[in-house]
């Protein structure tokens, strides 16, 4: 790959890729964070964590691969956290839980074998637990329209016809119009309180097993298997040859760094790499990690400022930020689905996961996550010693 110096039109891609990747799905995080146990300061904490994080990591894997590494945080794994909901512990046992998750990223990178076992967990399984974990989120729209009617329809309106003309900008847009039906109904907003830049919060993490099974494992193989597995994928579609373990290695550093500050994971993109890697970056693909880069620098800047977006946040009913947060999971949870009950062989098996998981139903302190994933590993092996006999 050649060097250069970045260019309009590698700059405006990034810049795109980071407003789209943050506006789209910081309600997700935000929602999960708070599920979790954190406390308004720690869920700002965390936001800014993971977005700074998220911007060093793509700046330094760009800049030393020479190729659009790009990275986001863990929008399912978000999603799982706003399903388990709290564990034993707290948010303290919750942050544990995100070191150890992390540690698991940077074996996946280190040890081949084990990355190796990882990618060899069934897809429509993985699949499977994604959709149980992403449905109770994207139910949350019907729910909004129960509470309120006018406001709720609005939004779904605005991200429908968005969706339609302009699909990149749908989720955006819907939430800017949720913000300004907010302002409407309860007028400005004081920040006058608010710090101009955001401060971390240090978080003492605990470390137990429930934390380890509900929040750290399902963690783990939502990021792997929905985000740095496809991230991987999306780079080689366009014509690149990422050192996956290393990226993986990477993104299992900047994760174990968030962490402490409240950040569940973060990992390569997909949507936003294909916008990075893409002509519209640069007619030169060895130009194109200066698109990658940029938005690196965006998300530094969008982290800095998270206090001020949990404060637009915290003057909006809960229920329409979970609405626009189920709006942006809804092509997610097609998606997953889809390929978990693509083959007559396993979607049976597929089901059961999906049904247990999205029944969000815990046994022992463990969510249902894991027991989705467990029964469902549990029917396609009876399945199979079946069709050997």
């Amino acid at each position: 790959m050649s060097g250069g110096h970045p260019s309009i039109q590698s700059i405006s891609a990034g810049l795109l890729a980071a407003i789209v990747g943050f506006a789209s799905s910081f309600a997700i995080v935000i929602q999960g964070l708070s599920a979790a146990g954190a406390t308004a300061s720690e869920a700002t904490s965390g936001l800014m964590a993971l977005s700074i994080s998220m911007g060093l990591c793509a700046v330094v894997a760009s800049l030393y691969t020479r190729i659009p590494v790009s990275i986001a945080w863990s929008t399912p794994g978000a999603a799982l956290l706003a399903s388990a909901g709290p564990v034993d512990g707290g948010f303290a046992a919750a942050v544990g839980a995100f070191i150890l998750c992390a540690f698991l990223i940077i074996l996946a990178g280190l040890i081949r074998p084990f990355g190796r076992i990882v990618a060899a967990i069934p897809s429509p399984l993985a699949n499977a637990m994604l959709a149980g974990v992403l449905f109770g989120l994207c139910l949350a729209p019907v729910r909004a329209v129960a509470e309120y009617p006018a406001s709720a329809l609005t939004i779904i309106i605005v991200w429908a016809v968005a969706f339609r003309l302009f699909r990149l900008y749908a989720v955006p847009l819907a939430m800017i119009v949720t913000f300004a039906i907010a302002f409407y109904d309860s007028g400005p907003i004081n920040l006058s309180e608010v710090p101009l830049i955001s401060r971390p919060i240090l978080i003492a993490p605990e470390f137990s097993l429930e934390a380890l099974v509900s929040i750290a494992l399902p963690l783990f193989i939502v990021t792997m298997a929905s985000q740095n597995i496809p991230g991987v994928a999306v780079l080689r579609a366009y014509g690149y040859k990422p050192h996956s373990s290393s990226l993986f290695t990477l993104s299992g550093v900047f994760s174990l760094l968030s962490a402490p500050f409240g950040g569940h994971a973060v990992n390569l993109a997909a949507i936003t790499a294909a916008m990075c890697a893409g002509e519209d970056a640069h007619k030169d693909p060895g130009q194109r990690y200066w698109a990658a880069a940029a938005s690196g620098v965006a998300y530094i800047l969008f982290g800095l400022f998270a206090g001020l977006v949990m404060a637009l946040v915290a003057a909006t009913p809960s229920i329409l930020i979970e609405a626009v947060a189920g709006l942006a999971l809804l092509t997610a949870f097609a998606f997953s689905i889809g390929e978990a009950t693509k083959s007559a062989e396993t979607r049976d098996s597929a089901i059961i996961t999906f049904v247990v998981t999205a029944s969000g139903i815990g046994f022992f302190g463990v969510s249902g996550a894991f027991w989705g994933l467990l029964a469902g590993g549990a029917f396609m092996l009876l399945t199979k010693l079946r069709s050997q006999n």
